[in-house]
C-alpha cells in the first residue's frame, strides 16, 4: 500500500513538473508573440512619423521658396514658412488628445482586443472539437483514483 502511495505521488509529481514546464514554455511563447507584435507596431508607427516629419520639412522648404519668389525675399519666404510651422506646432499642442493620444489608444486597444478574441476563439475551437477528450490526457476521475490507491 505504501508502495502504491509512493508510486502515485511520484507520478503526480512528474505530471505536475511537466505541466509547469509546459505552462512556462507557453507563457514564454505568448510573451514573445506579444512583444513581437508590440515592436512591429512601434516600428511601423516610428517609420510613419519619420516619413510625416520629412514630408512636413520638405513642404516647408517648398513653401519658403515659393513665398520667397513671390515676395522677392527668401528671408520673408522662410520666415512665413517658420510661422506656419509655429502655428502647426501650437495646433498640435492644443489638439494633441484628439489628434494623437486617442487614435493611438484606440489602435493599441483594438490590437489587444483582437489578440484576446483570437486566443478565445482558438481555445473554444480546440475544446469544441469532436475528438477532444480531456480525460485522454491522463486525467483520472476522483472516484477511480481513490479506488486505485485504497486497493493497494
Amino acid at each position: 500500500m505504501e508502495e502504491n502511495f509512493g508510486n502515485y505521488f511520484n507520478q503526480t509529481g512528474k505530471v505536475a513538473r511537466e505541466y509547469l514546464e509546459t505552462r512556462l514554455d507557453l507563457l514564454k511563447l505568448q510573451a514573445a508573440g506579444k512583444l513581437s507584435k508590440a515592436l512591429g507596431l512601434f516600428f511601423s508607427l516610428t517609420m510613419a512619423f519619420l516619413l510625416f516629419f520629412f514630408v512636413i520639412v520638405f513642404l516647408g522648404m517648398v513653401v519658403g521658396f515659393w513665398i520667397g519668389e513671390m515676395t522677392g525675399s527668401f528671408t520673408i519666404g522662410f520666415s512665413c514658412a517658420a510661422g506656419l510651422f509655429v502655428l502647426l506646432f501650437v495646433a498640435i499642442l492644443l489638439f494633441r488628445r484628439q489628434l494623437i493620444q486617442r487614435p493611438l489608444t484606440r489602435l493599441l486597444l483594438t490590437e489587444l482586443v483582437e489578440e484576446i478574441t483570437e486566443r478565445d476563439e482558438q481555445s473554444n475551437h480546440i475544446h469544441n472539437q469532436p475528438g477532444h477528450n480531456p480525460d485522454a490526457y491522463g486525467h483520472v476521475p476522483d472516484e477511480e483514483a481513490t479506488e486505485n490507491t485504497s486497493k493497494g
